[in-house]
Parts: structure tokens; C-alpha cells; sequence
């Protein structure tokens, strides 16, 4: 069991040092196996994406880690407590073993600057061995990995769509083969066809490369559907993990009944939720 974990986070505590404090991760613990999706779902201020910054150590003042640990168990069999990294060994460590799909494509992305540009400053940093036109191809090659195409290496973020920019940071964060990709809502504000369309690559790419996703989304229903477990997270704590079928089918904890009871059916009379385990809530057509 212990060869199939990746992941190992212990007692994890994030504190947004505030008057008053605001323990924004609490004593968090989970594993994560090597090629699963594990899905983080929770209410908006539930403490998922600082628990995601917190793996990476993205966290800005006033966030402050107050306990735990972070394990990274490398294919190779070495033990990488992240937390007892330097500055400059994190750096290496961030998309080369881990890296992170931020929340908000455009917002990500440079506007001044080609996307050729900003997937090639990944390989200049990480891989400084390799030339200018190998960089060139390996751009394009990741482009076409993600259904991009490499006629858009020149393009800039405002000339693509959003679930194009989506796809580049997808590509960007496959660039070096990590074996952990954590992704914070990738498919935020994009529409329901395009949301399909990545997921559907984004769980083709993880059975070609056999990397771990983490996942993070309000949206119970669409990790239903992608997830091998998942957390569920409310203030901060993770109050429920199970697979996907177990929670969509006898959720033991209340909140997660709350959560899933809150999507309407489609097939089912108007005011009729979804129904799970012991309990649902309905509201009145």
C-alpha cells in the first residue's frame, strides 16, 4: 500500500494571521496514490485552494502554516518533506514533481507576452540544457498534446478563448512530466461542452502519463463523475473521504447529503433534488 502513495498530508493547519485569526485549514490528513483523481469539493471559503497553495508553499502573508506535514513519495523511492525545503530546491521541486493549474486562465497567463513564450520559460528554467529550437518543438509538441495546435506559439491570451487558455495551462503544467498535477477549478466559467471536452483530455492525458490529480471544485456532481475518491471539505476540515460511488450512493456525513441534495434532477418533478443516503433537503417549486 505504502508503494501506491504519492501523497502523504499530516495534520496540515493553515492560519490567516488576522485580527482575529482565521484558521483557514485545519489539521488536515489524507493520502494521495500514485494515478488516482482525487477530488476536494467544499463551499466557496471552505479552505480548499489555501490547503492546494499550501502543498505548493504559494501561500502570501498574512497565511501562515501552523502545523503538519507534507510527504512527497518521488517514483524513484526518495522520502521529499516539502515543508523542510529550500527556496531555491522548492522552485525545482514546483513542475518538475508538482505542479498546479491556477484558478482563472486569463488572469494566469501574461497578456504581454506569447504563449510560446511563457510554456518556453518553464523548459529555460527547469531544463536550461536544452537549445532554443528543441525548447521551440517541445512548445509545440505540448500545444498539440492539449488540442491547442502549435500555430497558436505566437498567439497572445486575449486571442484565445477561454477554454483554449485553459488548455495552455494545462499544457504548461504537463510540460515536465510531474507526477502530481493539482488543478483549482480548470473549468470555472467555461460552458458545459467545453468543460466536457477538458475533462474528458484531462482524464486521457492522466491514463497516457499516470500522473495524480487533485482536483478542487465546488461542484460535487461533475467529481462524481471524474473522481476515484473523494474529500469533502467544510471549515476548513475534511469531513468525509470515500470513492466517488460510495459518497454519491451512502454519504455518511450530513454536509456531504447537504451538498449532493442541492443539484437538481433532470428528471425529476420540479423541486425535486437529488436524494442520497439517509437525508435531503427539498425546496419548494
Amino acid at each position: 500500500m505504502t508503494e501506491d502513495v504519492l501523497l502523504t498530508i499530516s495534520d496540515f493547519s493553515v492560519t490567516y494571521d488576522v485580527d482575529p485569526p482565521v484558521e483557514a485549514v485545519r489539521d488536515v490528513s489524507l493520502q494521495l496514490r500514485r494515478g488516482e483523481i482525487l477530488g476536494l469539493a467544499g463551499e466557496s471559503g471552505c479552505g480548499k485552494t489555501t490547503l492546494a497553495y499550501g502543498i505548493q508553499r504559494l501561500l502570501k502573508p498574512p497565511a501562515v502554516i501552523t502545523g503538519g506535514d507534507v510527504l512527497f513519495h518521488d517514483a524513484s523511492g526518495e522520502r521529499v518533506d516539502i515543508g523542510a525545503l529550500s527556496d531555491d530546491d522548492m522552485r525545482q521541486f514546483r513542475w518538475d514533481k508538482a505542479s498546479i493549474v491556477f484558478q482563472g486562465a486569463m488572469n494566469a497567463l501574461n497578456p504581454v507576452i506569447t504563449i510560446g513564450r511563457q510554456l518556453a520559460d518553464v523548459f529555460t528554467t527547469h531544463r536550461p540544457e536544452l537549445s532554443r529550437r528543441e525548447r521551440t518543438r517541445a512548445c509545440g509538441d505540448l500545444l498539440d498534446l492539449v488540442g491547442v495546435g502549435r500555430e497558436r506559439l505566437k498567439s497572445y491570451a486575449h486571442e484565445l478563448s477561454g477554454g483554449m487558455r485553459q488548455r495552455v495551462m494545462i499544457a504548461m503544467a504537463l510540460a515536465l512530466h510531474p507526477q502530481l498535477m493539482i488543478m483549482d477549478e480548470p473549468t470555472t466559467a467555461l460552458d458545459v461542452l467545453v468543460q466536457r471536452e477538458i475533462l474528458r483530455q484531462i482524464s486521457d492525458l492522466r491514463r497516457e502519463f499516470g500522473f495524480s490529480v487533485i482536483f478542487i471544485t465546488h461542484d460535487l456532481p461533475l467529481l462524481l463523475e471524474i473522481s476515484d475518491r473523494i474529500a469533502i471539505m467544510r471549515e476548513g476540515r475534511i469531513v468525509e473521504l470515500d470513492t466517488a460511488e460510495n459518497i454519491y450512493r451512502d454519504a455518511q456525513h450530513e454536509y456531504t447529503r447537504t451538498l449532493l441534495s442541492s443539484f437538481p434532477s433532470l428528471t425529476g418533478e420540479r423541486g425535486d433534488f437529488v436524494r442520497t443516503g439517509a437525508a435531503a433537503t427539498e425546496v419548494p417549486a
